[in-house]
């Protein structure tokens, strides 16, 4: 029984469903062990039966938690130079996922299905609609497959579909991100260019900084905390580019002592040469499921 090549798929399926990396992860790997326990190949085919398991143990997971969300969702937008406030559970936030972990297309930049705004309006439906929503809408599975793999009735999944439909508050779709403008991006990042980070800002950008429920919108007051910020330039940062939730991404770390360590995972969000979005998640946990290391020397110094 070949269940590795059914992990990527599935795993979209539950993160999309649970909102956060170690859950997924976890919820992918109980579906595994279950599925080595119980699945009787004269009973059906697998793809189903991983499914079913994965919806059981994700609903079971959802039962009395509280839903993830955006800091969008939890607050007006705050003031240039307001506190930051205390920080919140991890459990609170629609955490960002690997690119590399999910389905080949969710890795295609035009995806929107697995946008972090998307997910999390996601966790605005009840669960079985979520379920039912990502089975046909983002997999193409058909009504009768989902009736059966829910115990339930054509008819009531339809309606189910109906309803999350009328209730899911879609994100504005993106414009592919144009390469050029990413690694202009990360060129000024690094070198603090605040003149080029400003004026790659969409009108209507906005950042993020979890675990705050701190966030701003608009050009201008993220000009003004930008401009604001402490200068750390070359010697000090380091990016290492990946990708998250179909979008470029990168693990920021800072030069502590001799070696760089993680700071944050930064996710950007493009629609053409303008930045939309920026997710900066202050969790050196992060840096582990999207593999990059936890820490690497500064390079040596040599004699002029």
């Amino acid at each position: 029984m070949d269940l590795e090549e059914h992990r990527p798929r599935l795993t979209g399926y539950c993160y999309r469903l649970l909102g956060g990396g170690a859950e997924t992860e976890d919820a992918v790997q109980e579906t595994f062990v279950r599925a080595w326990r119980t699945h009787d190949p004269e009973r059906g085919p697998l793809t189903p039966w991983l499914y079913r398991l994965a919806t059981t143990i994700c609903l079971d997971m959802l039962r009395g938690a509280q839903r993830r969300a955006t800091a969008m969702d939890l607050s007006d937008p705050a003031a240039p130079g307001s506190p930051l406030g205390a920080p919140l559970p991890g459990s609170t936030w629609v955490g960002p996922f690997p690119d590399a972990r999910l389905e080949p297309a969710a890795q295609a930049e035009t995806r929107e299905d697995v946008r972090l705004a998307f997910v999390a309006a996601l966790q605005t439906l009840p669960p079985r609609q979520r379920a039912v929503l990502i089975l046909r809408d983002v997999l193409c599975w058909r009504a009768a497959e989902v009736a059966d793999l829910l115990d339930t009735t054509t008819a009531s999944v339809n309606s189910a579909l109906q309803r999350a439909r009328a209730g899911l508050r879609r994100p504005e779709p993106l414009r592919p991100a144009d390469p050029a403008a990413v690694e202009r991006y990360t060129r000024a990042f690094v070198e603090h260019d605040v003149a080029t980070l400003v004026r790659m800002l969409h009108e209507d950008a906005t950042t993020t900084m979890p675990p705050f429920a701190w966030w701003l919108r608009g050009a201008a007051d993220i000009a003004a905390v930008v401009a604001n910020a402490p200068d750390s330039g070359c010697d000090d940062v380091r990016l290492i580019p990946t990708r998250a939730n179909g979008q470029p991404a990168f693990g920021q770390y800072r030069r502590i002592g001799d070696e760089y360590r993680p700071f944050a995972l930064v996710v950007v969000e493009f629609s053409a040469d303008r930045v939309v979005s920026t997710t900066t998640c202050l969790d050196p946990d992060l840096f582990g499921l999207f593999d990059l290391p936890m820490t690497f020397p500064t390079p040596a110094r040599t004699s002029g």
